[in-house]
């Protein structure tokens, strides 16, 4: 370890590692980080912590992240420092030795910068957000904020509903980040050489105005007392926009990164090469909320897409390349793409994979590019749906026969275990649309041993609860309570005992529906569950994400308490259908969907009425290219 850096807090951080699980996590330092000079004038150079409010080995993989911790890092005015959640271990270690929230770059006190940036890529992150706010010495409630205290802006997916965040954060930014903290840096910068006008609240106003972020505080939201609903929202702040506005980046050839991904100490959920192929997804699954709220599609060139493999591959020695996107093989280059990526890889013991393959995009083709060079990566294939009539109410358009095909070319491949994924709970299920898993599975076990001329063949069905999320067709939803999802599960289990022989190759991972419920609460919240937030923080939750950590029996105790108190439950926020006319928490946040068209897709799905790819069909007017001046993107035309 180099000497640590003027203001570093590493000289307290060393002694705390001896009591910390994989100390290395908190180390930095790894390949291709970054840690600018810090002694410009700081009046010149806008500060920012890029955190992600999850472990080390979740965090440091994020494609997002690592995007803006490299543009920011490009500018000459502006430095980024990555922050992560530390294990409750290094949590208690720290508040024993009064050693602040900090950065794994410097060490610095995230409290130091300017503005404190957090990804959110689930729910169930946001005790951990409250975590390392407190642990920075921040007042956990936004307005009780010093005027010398960083900004806190929120980004990801859960930036599309932060109302349950409204109380702890100042900002949310909707949509693509790439340009947005750009224009973000240029406010602050002009905001302080400005002599800082009006303080922190004279800088958001900025921000504000020109629809960079949205300020909750900026909103007042008004509830029925009657119905306990939402009578309506309305700004109390002049530079406050009617309804801000998701941020689209069109070009993606025009943002190549990262250009050199970090190269992790401890060991993370995802070590490979990344690229992401394209943005956003037209397939029109009425449960996605990434699918929706990231349209219009956006694609890569393949020339561009080969490169930045290349340049990655070079900069990391990883020996795999990812090719991301929601929906891989739907990239309209993709055959032509991976025979060229394989070409090149040949002999170098590096391999392709994609990590989420529709089952029918997948051909005997691209089977063929993704193996040639020997190594197979896990083939994992989202039916959703159980029965044909439950793909066509979720509009995964996708039949039994499709993924026979599908699975047998792949073991025709050489391939000799699938995953299938599925989900429990959906809208007008019956259980015997989730018992119909078996008989698929039977049939894919049959298959894969017909073509591959033996019996070692095997299928993993992972199964989770369905929650409801904002910005989709489901939005109005009720979430299936616990008790009948775990009945249906237990059934579904049967049903593959039943098999016999057969169902001995089949291994069913299925999630229970109790936790679930509290993703629902925190997805389709309003203000007013920030309370309970605080409130289990503040009995010790703590990484809810992760299964050995989470505490139900506190949550469904704490948000008992605390609803009751506002005539409110539980159930009231998930197991509960809303219609039409009711005020979403979000509905004045634009995601560039039209309402209208959600609500119809809802009622399609009601009647299993499905819609096609609006890349290859008529546009079915979901109001993303209308709204928000923005076209799908196809590699074909660039």
């Amino acid at each position: 370890m180099t000497q640590p850096e003027p203001d570093s807090l590493w000289p307290l951080i060393e002694p705390l590692l001896t009591e910390a699980h994989d100390p290395v996590q908190y180390l930095g330092g790894e390949l291709n980080s970054r840690s600018k000079d810090w002694s410009q004038d700081q009046s010149e150079t806008i500060r920012w912590v890029l955190a992600f409010p999850d472990a080390y080995s979740v965090a440091v993989p994020n494609q997002g992240l690592q995007m803006l911790y490299e543009i920011i890092n490009e500018r000459p005015d502006a430095l980024a420092e990555r922050a992560y959640a530390p294990w409750p271990d290094m949590e208690q270690a720290m508040r024993r030795a009064g050693v602040e929230w900090f950065t794994v770059d410097s060490h610095r006190p995230a409290s130091r910068f300017d503005i404190i940036g957090l990804s959110l890529s689930t729910e169930l992150g946001y005790t951990n957000l409250l975590t390392c706010l407190d642990l920075s010495g921040l007042a956990l409630h936004a307005k009780d904020r010093r005027q010398s205290d960083p900004l806190v802006i929120v980004g990801g997916h859960c930036a599309f509903n932060p109302e349950p965040l409204a109380d702890f954060i100042d900002g949310a930014v909707l949509g693509d980040g790439e340009e947005v903290v750009g224009a973000i840096t240029d406010s602050t910068r002009q905001w302080k050489e400005q002599g800082k006008p009006g303080g922190r609240a004279g800088l958001l106003e900025r921000l504000a105005r020109a629809d960079l972020v949205y300020v909750p505080a900026f909103y007042t939201v008004g509830y029925d007392e009657q119905s306990k609903q939402i009578a309506q929202v309305f700004p109390n702040n002049p530079a406050a926009a009617p309804r801000p506005t998701k941020k689209t980046v069109l070009d993606l050839d025009e943002w190549q990164y990262p250009k050199a991904p970090l190269v992790p100490f401890a060991e993370t959920v995802h070590e490979r090469a990344s690229v992401e192929i394209f943005r956003g997804c037209l397939r029109g699954c009425r449960f996605c909320q990434a699918g929706m709220i990231t349209r219009p599609v956006r694609e890569r060139s393949a020339p561009v897409i080969e490169r930045m493999a290349q340049k990655a591959i070079a900069a990391t020695g990883f020996d795999e390349v990812g090719l991301l996107s929601l929906s891989s093989a739907d990239h309209s280059q993709i055959a032509k793409l991976a025979k060229t990526m394989a070409d090149h890889y040949e002999g170098s013991q590096t391999g392709l994979s994609l990590p989420s393959t529709r089952v029918d995009a997948f051909n005997l083709e691209l089977a063929q590019e993704l193996h040639r060079g020997g190594r197979r990566s896990g083939l994992t294939f989202a039916p959703e749906g159980g029965s044909e009539r439950m793909r066509r109410v979720i509009n995964k358009q996708v039949t039994e026969e499709d993924l026979i095909k599908t699975v047998a070319t792949a073991f025709g491949q050489g391939w000799r275990s699938v995953k299938l994924y599925f989900m429990c709970g959906l809208p007008t299920e019956e259980t015997a649309d989730v018992t119909q898993i078996a008989a698929l599975a039977g049939r894919v076990i049959a298959t894969g041993r017909a073509t591959a001329g033996h019996k070692d063949i095997s299928c993993t069905v992972s199964i989770g609860p369905f929650v409801p999320k904002p910005h989709t067709p489901f939005q109005w939803a009720a979430q299936c309570p616990p008790a009948v999802v775990d009945e249906r599960l237990a059934a579904l289990r049967q049903a593959v005992a039943a098999l016999g022989k057969p169902g001995r190759a089949i291994t069913i991972r299925a999630a229970p529906g109790r936790p679930a419920m509290l993703e629902g609460l925190l997805a389709r919240g309003d203000r007013r569950v920030g309370t309970v937030i605080e409130a289990a923080w503040r009995a010790g939750a703590r990484f809810d994400g992760w299964r050995e950590y989470l505490d139900m029996d506190l949550w469904e105790e704490t948000a008992a308490i605390v609803l009751a108190e506002r005539g409110l439950s539980l159930d009231w926020y998930t197991t509960r259908p809303r219609d039409y006319d009711e005020v979403l928490p979000w509905d004045h946040l634009d995601a560039g969907l039209d309402r209208d068209w959600l609500w119809d897709d809802w009622v399609a799905a009601t009647a299993a009425e499905g819609v096609e790819d609006c890349r290859w069909s008529s546009c079915y007017d979901c109001g993303v290219c209308t709204r928000l001046g923005t076209e799908i993107q196809l590699a074909v035309g660039l």
